[in-house]
This record gives structure tokens, sequence and C-alpha cells, in this order.
């Protein structure tokens, strides 16, 4: 049986808008350039669940981030993951209509999870790994191996879409078949 596993951001969405990310910095008070650059230094930490809500956000502020500020923060965060591509989700959905099977294995903290889970296009898929509730990331092998144990399939069996081509090469290395997304119509034309 082949799985045919997505990415969440930069595939089924649309990448974060940088008017979200400056609106983010914005309601804290902080500088846009500073806020951005501590939004992604620290994000594979955060993504992997090394850093709980109140570390990362302190992190990217530079200061001890308020409980009301958290919650707004993590609100907001989700909100700019929430932008689907149309193309892909389209795709993704004649997936589901003929039977596929089909699961989701993406970066993103338990707290990002938790509100993604709740978009329609993203209810629609079974089975739905996150970094933040596995406690590993991706490019590392680790959390191909443990989808592939956990959606009891061998690892031949996997189609794996990401955008990032270290994320692709992470997926091959485990034994999966890798495709590097670019376009909804692109992935249409190489998918089994």
């Amino acid at each position: 049986m082949t799985w045919i596993v997505f990415d969440y951001g930069s595939v089924l969405s649309l990448p974060q808008l940088e008017s979200d990310a400056e609106e983010m910095a914005r309601v804290m008070g902080a500088d846009p350039e500073v806020f951005k650059r501590g939004y992604w230094e620290h994000r594979l930490e955060f993504d992997r669940a090394a850093l709980s809500p109140a570390a990362y956000w302190s992190a990217v502020l530079g200061r001890p981030a308020a409980v009301a500020e958290i919650a707004r923060l993590v609100a907001m965060d989700i909100a700019s993951w929430a932008y689907p591509d149309k193309g892909t989700v389209a795709v993704l959905g004649e997936l589901l209509e003929r039977g596929d099977h089909v699961a989701l294995l993406s970066n993103a903290p338990a707290c990002v999870a938790d509100g993604l889970d709740e978009l329609p296009w993203i209810a629609a898929i079974e089975r739905r790994f996150y970094s933040g509730r596995m406690g590993l990331v991706k490019p590392d092998r680790e959390i191909f191996d443990r989808m592939a144990a956990e959606l009891g399939a061998d690892p031949a069996e996997i189609v794996f879409i990401d955008d990032r081509p270290e994320n692709v090469t992470g997926a091959e290395r485990a034994g999966m078949t890798g495709v590097r997304f670019t376009t909804a119509t692109a992935l249409r034309r190489s998918l089994p």
C-alpha cells in the first residue's frame, strides 16, 4: 500500500506572509527585523519541543513574554500559516476522493499543530504527524523512521512531498521516494 505524505508549510499552505510577521512584531512593540530573525533562529528548537511556547516567544522578543502575549502570538502564528495553497489542496482533495492513503508530516510546534488540525483541508487527512508532538524534526532520519513505523508502512511504500531539498533528501535517506514541491501542477504530474 502506497502512502502519500505531504509537508504543510509552503506545500499545503502558502509561505508565511511578510505582513503577518511584521504585524506580530508590531503588536509586541518589537523591531520587525529583529523579531523575524529571532522567529527563525529559534524555530527548529520550538518545532522539536525543546522550547516551550513561553521560552520560544521570550527568546524571539529578547525579554520575558507575558502569558497574554504568548496566547496572542500563538494565535497570530497559527493564523499566519492558515492560508491554503489552493492548487495543492485541490490535489490533496483528488487523492482523498479516490481513496489514496494520505498523511501529513510537518515541522510544527504542538500549539501550532493544534490550530492547524482545525483547518478543514488538514482535518480531512486522517494521519497527521507533527514534530512538536514527536520531539523530532525533519530532516533527521528518526522522524521519517517513526512516521513509517506508525503508519505500518515499509519506507519504500511512502512518497514524501516537501518544498525543502534537505527534507526531501532526509526522506530519501530513510528509503522513501522524495518529491520536491514547486507547484501544484508539477506535483500532480509527479504523483503515482
